[in-house]
């Protein structure tokens, strides 16, 4: 049986154990060393709101859980070994999850309210040989939902519902992901992209919209399946367009959202900015063109 437990500086059970990590048992299993105790119910308020009100004081005192913190970087080993019963709930960071075959690589990208299972997802049934990695892209986050933990929610069924909420809607978001790439236009895919994560992270500025997400070109590749330097092309000439433009840690974007995309079967594809968009933002920008 595993058992967690701290290790003093010094101690001799502490010699070998890597920074940040704490010894499992005695077979020498690491885990990564968990962190303060947060109130997981005021952190996540949209989570709080599934419990109705006349419950939702003690569940906001009773539900907690130990969190974990991953700085900027490949963080797969940590985020792979945090065990956890119900999962591992993003409270504050981003971070990418890259599974590749053959050499190529999908991604997704994850932040706040996330729920991950890295366990599970090593265990996917295929005959393919593939990898997964976690790419942590600024400073995260997470309240590890273990055992013990799993307890205390399973007394408030909203909760359940609304942690297995969480997992339904990033497979959905993934499947409008996974329709944008096939689109046989990278310009279009990215524009589409980039529009499709302003629903979520997009903040609203007098003329543009600001994307707070550092996404570098080889990352955009990997969300968009194309070659880093395809990306870096379609990327310049979105900027020449005025409809996307890389700033300092994020992305301004111009014009009208991507479901108004038509496609046009002639030589030239335009955006209708008549019709109604599903991203609750305002637009006066009118329209913008695509080059054939």
């Amino acid at each position: 049986m595993t058992n967690l437990r701290a290790v003093s500086p010094g101690s001799p059970a502490s010699s070998g154990v890597p920074r940040g990590w704490r010894l499992s048992d005695p077979r020498g299993v690491f885990r990564p060393a968990l962190g303060a105790v947060c109130h997981v119910l005021l952190e996540d308020p949209d989570l709080a709101a599934a419990i109705p009100r006349f419950d939702r004081d003690r569940a906001i005192d009773e539900c907690t859980a130990p969190t974990l913190r991953i700085g900027r970087g490949w963080g797969s080993e940590r985020i792979a070994m945090a065990q956890a019963g119900i999962g591992l709930l993003v409270l504050q960071g981003l971070l990418i999850r890259r599974v590749g075959v053959d050499g190529r690589f999908g991604a997704e990208l994850l932040g706040d309210g996330d729920l991950l299972r890295p366990a599970q997802g090593e265990a996917v049934r295929t005959p393919l040989l593939y990898r997964t990695e976690w790419r942590v892209l600024q400073p995260t986050r997470i309240a590890v939902l273990d055992g013990r933990v799993t307890e205390r929610f399973a007394r408030y069924p909203g909760l359940i519902d609304g942690l297995v909420g969480r997992a339904i809607g990033r497979s959905l978001a993934l499947a409008v992901n996974m329709a944008i790439v096939q689109h046989p236009r990278v310009d279009v895919r990215l524009l589409m992209l980039f529009w499709h994560l302003t629903a979520r992270w997009g903040r609203s500025t007098h003329d543009a919209i600001y994307l707070p997400l550092p996404l570098t070109h080889a990352v955009l590749g990997e969300l968009v399946a194309a070659r880093r330097p395809t990306v870096s092309r379609a990327v310049s000439d979105l900027a020449e367009r005025g409809l996307v433009r890389a700033v300092d840690d994020g992305w301004l974007l111009s014009g009208a959202p991507p479901q108004q995309l038509l496609e046009l079967r002639g030589s030239r594809e335009s955006i209708d900015p008549t019709s109604e968009s599903r991203h609750e933002l305002a637009w006066e920008h009118g329209s913008a063109k695509l080059r054939p």
